[in-house]
């Protein structure tokens, strides 16, 4: 199970490009795990989340893609079960093509999320609305793998989305500067052989731990 690696960054990003509020997001191609022609992807990830949190960490081992499943399903069930559904931000780190966005994806179709579901490599946010039993959750998914100035963050409107209620999920969180709200919980995802990663999931709030609880 291998998700498609991340094109070369591009300087530059015009607000057309990232503005999370524009209704005619540049669409970009999801492959599904099996599609990966190249066999590893050697750029690595390595900047996990800096916070520190005195809260719990859970350890998945994911030998195949319906460990993956089963974990965004669990995660989802998790996010239905919080005072405010699905009000949290996730951010995921890991290699190029570790499997970040096939995760998300199976949590978005796990949150009941209908229709296509793209990445976000090329339009940077992809925002998505999943129907409740409490009510519509937006969710946004985010890919700031091309960021190359955490000033991109402020000008396309970001905070805003923020600042709103809802679910985030972030890849590449790094990229977008110390601008970027602090998560309740992060995922750091691991090759242990050619299918198969190991995750770690850390508490960073008291909504992080109710998630891995």
């Amino acid at each position: 199970m291998k998700a498609l690696g991340q094109p070369s960054r591009q300087a530059g990003l015009s607000i057309a490009q990232v503005n999370a509020r524009h209704a005619n997001l540049r669409e970009s191609q999801f492959l599904g795990p099996g599609l990966q022609p190249v066999p590893q992807v050697h750029t690595i990830d390595q900047h996990p989340c800096p916070l520190m949190y005195p809260g719990m960490v859970l350890t998945e081992q994911w030998p195949d893609e319906a460990a993956t499943i089963a974990s965004a399903q669990r995660m989802a069930e998790r996010l239905r079960g919080l005072p405010v559904p699905g009000d949290a931000i996730v951010h995921l780190h890991g290699d190029l093509g570790s499997g970040k966005t096939t995760w998300v994806r199976h949590l978005l179709m796990a949150l009941g999320v209908l229709g296509r579901i793209k990445s976000p490599t090329y339009a940077v946010v992809e925002p998505h609305h999943a129907q409740l039993p409490t009510g519509e959750l937006a969710i946004w998914h985010f890919d700031f793998y091309r960021l190359t100035d955490p000033e991109e963050w402020e000008d396309a409107g970001f905070r805003d989305v923020f600042a709103a209620p809802g679910l985030k999920l972030c890849e590449w969180p790094q990229n977008a500067g110390p601008a970027l709200p602090a998560p309740d919980v992060v995922m750091q995802l691991q090759w242990t052989g050619d299918s198969s990663r190991e995750v770690q999931w850390r508490a960073h709030s008291a909504c992080g731990e109710a998630l891995l609880a």
